[in-house]
């Protein structure tokens, strides 16, 4: 199944994804689940929270991938929502 975690950071945390992204992106290449993923940006091009598809047999096994994600871990997200997704186009 595919899951989609939509993660928006708390406000003024930019310094805390820098700080955390070769981490976040080493769980990334280190999970074998991700499908895609990205930063959202705000309007002055800064990134601010993040769109990540996982390719998982559970949501339990999505809610774990993001429990032990280094940007959760440090605190950056005001709000994750995880939910099933279907890939229609693409």
């Amino acid at each position: 199944m595919r899951v989609a975690l939509i993660c928006k950071d708390k406000a003024e945390s930019l310094p805390i994804r820098l700080e955390n992204r070769a981490a976040h992106l080493d769980h990334i290449k280190a999970s074998g689940v991700v499908e895609m993923a990205g930063p959202f940006l705000n309007e002055a091009g800064e990134m601010c929270g993040s769109l990540v598809v996982l390719e998982v047999e559970t949501l339990d096994q999505a809610r774990d991938w993001a429990a032990n994600d280094p940007y959760a871990k440090a605190g950056l997200f005001e709000h994750v929502q995880i939910t099933e997704w279907k890939k229609v186009i693409g």
